[in-house]
């Protein structure tokens, strides 16, 4: 299967409530980011063992490990959790970023270091989280 029919498949599976709220979002990221690479990673790994929730992916950048290893990996990443939805931020060199930056204005979220977590979408502030993610899709490619 590829990648849209695997991100259909999963957001067909959603509840109705996040169901609407990822596709907005996915659309959101299509529209404004329409030449990122799009990426599905299904919770598992290399041993079909589920190790995370599933996730929809956009963009792409290098994680170079201590021991100098890397790997290409997606930038902003969409998921359903048991509450409601996260999204992933990654790449920041600065984990306190998105707290101090958009903590006082997103409204009912919780914020992780790259971990941006709320219950529905009418309970955060669209722009502040439009804005996180604009930041994580143009920063470099420090890693």
């Amino acid at each position: 299967m590829h990648i849209p029919e695997q991100v259909e498949a999963y957001l067909r599976s959603q509840s109705e409530g996040k169901q609407t709220d990822l596709r907005q979002l996915h659309a959101h990221m299509l529209a404004e980011f329409p030449d990122c690479r799009l990426w599905f990673n299904d919770g598992t790994n290399e041993a079909g063992k589920v190790v995370a929730n599933p996730n929809i992916g956009y963009g792409a950048y290098t994680i170079t490990y201590a021991d100098g290893s890397s790997r290409e990996f997606f930038r902003i990443g969409l998921s359903a959790n048991t509450t409601g939805i996260s999204v992933y931020v990654l790449g920041l060199d600065d984990k306190t970023y998105l707290s101090r930056t958009f903590g006082a204005s997103i409204g009912r979220a919780s914020i992780t270091g790259y971990c941006i977590r709320f219950k529905r979408l009418s309970v955060v502030n669209v722009d502040a989280l439009q804005a996180a993610i604009r930041h994580g899709m143009t920063l470099d490619q420090r890693g």
